[in-house]
Order: C-alpha cells, then structure tokens, then sequence
C-alpha cells in the first residue's frame, strides 16, 4: 500500500486561455473540457496525468501526451518510476477526487489534500496488465458512445433533409405560436401549504430528472399532494417535459415522456407541454428545439445571471414553430423509432461494460 504523493509529484500551470491568442503550432494544450487548441509552446515533455482542480468538472483525471499544455485551471501529476502512468490515471479515477472540494462559488482542490489517497501498488509489470485490460473495456465504452453519439447526428441531418433550416425554412412551412398548438403548465412547489387533510404520496419530477434529451425516472421522489393537484399535473405518455433554467447551451431543452409512472407530477421549475397533435407530433417537436430558430429565441428570451440562464411562461409560450405536413411528420417520427431502436441496444451493451468497468476497478483499486 502506498499514498498516492509517494508515486507522483505535482505540477503547475499559469496559462490562461486568453493568453493563448496568436499562438499558432503543433503542440496540444488542454482545458477541463479537453483539447483547445495547438500552440507554439509546450511544458511537459513527457506523457502526464492532468487533474481539473479548478471550476466545473473538478476532479476529473485526464491522460495526455507528451509535449503538450494544460490551462491554469487543471495541475499536472508527473509519476515516478515505480507506477505505470496507464495504472495511476485509472486509480486516481476511482479515487473520486471531487470530494476533496473547498470553496462555494468556484469549487478548488488541492494536491496537499488529496496526496494522502492510498492505493495498492504490485509490481510493475502487473499495473501493466490491469491498465491495459482496463484499457480494453474503456475503448469499447468509448466506442459505444461514439455510435451513440452518430445516431443522435443521423437524427439531425434527417431532420434538415426533411423540414430545411429552421431559421431561414427553405420549404416555407407554415408557422405558429407553441402556444395555439399545445396545452403548457408548469408544475407545484414542494414548500407550499395546503389545507386538505387527505393526502397521497405520488412521484415528484425535478430538474435533475430531466436530462438533455431522456427522462432521468432512476432518482425521482415522492410529495405528498391533494387530489385535485394529481389530476391538475398528473403527466401522460408523449407529455414534453422542459425546465426554466439551465445552462446558457442547453436551455430549452426538452425530453418526452413515454411511460410515466403512475400519478406522477411534476416540479414549478419544469414546464409541461401537451402538443395538440393533429398538428404537432412531440417526436417532431422535441427535435425541432435542438436546432437554431428554437435555441436563439431562447437565448434572446433568457434572463441570465452567474452562468444560468432561465426563461418563463410567457416566452415558452411566444416561441415561433414550424409546422410541416402531419405526414411528413409522421415519417420522420418512424425514422426515429427506428433509430432509438438501435441506441437502445447499444445502450444496453454500454450500460454492461460500465457496470463491468466500475467492478474492475472495485477489484484493483479497493
């Protein structure tokens, strides 16, 4: 057993990333979020493990070659001779680093804090074989997402040979407000009060279950709710779910709900849109907020304030939709059946070599 400060040291950067304009060359440099750019200039000859430690995704471990950079917001981690780099970047992972956090607006940690981490360290030649099996199944985990990922394109580009740009509407479709085609609520306070004695403990939607395209049902509570407030937001199959606020890039998001769990309602956060589909389908519509016209209305509606961004009812309800033939709708909806037919399947098999993967490291890094 040996603490992770004994097998590695650390390093700093004081590059920021406006200082990287007019630096043009051949060496990579990094941010939280991955490669920014090539530039003239590199600090790190050899290969090293970078570790956000400033910011959004602190925490996060991150293998990078050699001669190449990190912003200031990341640290460097130089291992010594006595550990694979293949075998450190996977234990420093299951480390979970992000619980060492101090700071409440801009989250930090710190290597002095986060160097007493123990971890079993064999012989080098076995930190070789574990990497690389580990190695084997996160290639495959990565090239599950990327099929995932080319699905969700497919859908795109299918979507604009159909219905055009949504901006400039090639094919000159008809359009409405989202408010003559669909039924929009928002949903109940968990702290208000109520004077009914008789109340039912039914499942409670928030913000954090709906994600960028899918509903999140695994970590969804319980209220406890009048009669009347069940039938008044009770969600039904093919209801599209779309919270108020979020980051600047995803607002507007919207996830359609297929099977809802019995008497679920939902958040005052989340608005609930109920198309009229004789003429909106919610396969089309839940498409069409991903592209331009939606996501710039939004973003020009948007209250912002310290990287959140929100937008209310009333402007919700002034979006301007395109509103193609119901046929065509039609097809692009079977279009997509198919396709969520084929990510389900990949899903499934990424969901096994994840689960496989966390046993792995369960096994070697305990």
């Amino acid at each position: 057993m040996a603490r992770l400060g004994d097998v590695c040291k650390k390093g700093t950067s004081n590059i920021a990333q406006k200082d990287l304009e007019g630096h043009c060359g051949n060496y990579p440099i990094y941010g939280a979020s991955g490669f920014i750019a090539n530039v003239d200039f590199y600090q790190q000859e050899k290969p090293y493990i970078a570790v956000v430690k400033d910011g959004a995704g602190i925490g996060r471990i991150m293998k990078l070659p050699a001669k190449s950079s990190v912003i200031g917001t990341m640290q460097y981690i130089i291992p010594n001779d006595t550990v694979d780099i293949n075998f450190l970047a996977y234990a420093m992972e299951h480390m979970n680093l992000s619980k060492y956090f101090t700071g409440a607006t801009i989250p930090h940690i710190y290597f002095k804090d986060y160097q007493r981490e123990k971890l079993l360290l064999p012989s080098l030649g076995e930190q070789r074989k574990i990497a690389a099996l580990l190695d084997k199944v996160s290639d495959l985990i990565a090239k599950r997402r990327q099929q995932l990922d080319k699905l969700d394109e497919m859908v795109k580009a299918r979507f604009v040979e159909m219905f055009g740009d949504t901006i400039y509407n090639p094919y000159n479709w008809p359009t409405q407000q989202l408010e003559e085609m669909a039924d929009i609520v928002s949903g109940i306070t968990k702290g208000r009060k109520t004077k009914e004695q008789d109340l039912i403990e039914v499942p409670y939607m928030a913000v954090s279950n709906v994600k960028d395209g899918y509903i999140d049902w695994t970590t969804v509570k319980t209220i406890l709710a009048t009669q009347s407030e069940v039938e008044q937001y009770r969600l039904l199959p093919d209801d599209i779910l779309m919270t108020e606020g979020g980051d600047p890039d995803k607002l507007g998001r919207g996830a359609i709900i297929q099977t809802p769990p019995e008497n679920c309602i939902h958040q005052n956060h989340i608005f609930r849109v109920r198309l009229n589909e004789k003429l909106l389908l919610p396969c089309y519509f839940a498409e069409f907020l991903k592209h331009q016209k939606a996501k710039q209305y939004f973003l020009r509606c948007a209250k912002q304030t310290t990287g959140i961004a929100s937008i209310n009812m009333r402007q919700l309800k002034g979006l301007t939709t395109l509103v193609p033939p119901l046929e065509l709708q039609n097809q692009f909806a079977t279009f997509v059946e198919h396709t969520e037919k084929t990510k389900t399947t990949i899903s499934r098999s990424l969901e096994k070599l994840e689960t496989l993967k966390k046993a792995l490291m369960q096994m070697y890094f305990k």
